[in-house]
């Protein structure tokens, strides 16, 4: 049995620039569906990312960078059997977000949740994958660089 699923990979980045420490964190989505999947995203604190979603075809991935926003915390899920037309109205199956292809309120249910909050408590990111909202896709966060015990958390599917 193949099982596809919705892969984040989160990689946080450190740089000096004229004495001054620039972070920043990309977030890569990546479609290892074989259907199209179209991410949302929702800033709960900070700059929305990717513009609140977008259209992500089979095996195509995605970066999104968050530059030296302490404090940032959002979400991101998956949206299934959506249609839109050229101006950004439809709907989606699974995840919709008021009819709308770029996201300014939080998706419907079923939607699989990743979450996140960079340089919060003591600077320390924080992450999970949860189905709070339920489950629509197989989902996982993979983090690199940075430092810490960070573990790649995956297998969310029914």
């Amino acid at each position: 049995m193949s099982l596809s699923s919705f892969l984040m990979i989160w990689f946080v980045f450190y740089k000096n620039e004229g004495g001054v420490a620039v972070s920043a964190t990309v977030f890569t989505l990546k479609n290892s569906c074989p259907y199209t999947v179209w991410p949302a995203t929702f800033a709960g604190k900070g700059s929305t990312l990717g513009e609140g979603g977008f259209q992500l075809d089979p095996g195509a991935s995605v970066q999104l960078t968050l530059t030296n926003e302490p404090g940032w915390s959002g979400r991101f899920w998956g949206r299934t059997g959506c249609n839109f037309d050229s101006s950004g109205h439809g709907n989606c199956a699974t995840g919709d977000c008021g009819n709308s292809l770029k996201c300014t309120v939080t998706g419907a249910t079923p939607s699989t949740l990743a979450e996140f909050t960079i340089q919060g408590d003591s600077g320390n990111d924080f992450y999970d994958l949860s189905l709070v909202d339920g489950y629509n896709v197989k989902m996982g966060i993979k983090p690199e660089g940075g430092s810490g015990e960070c573990k790649y958390v995956h297998g969310l599917r029914r």
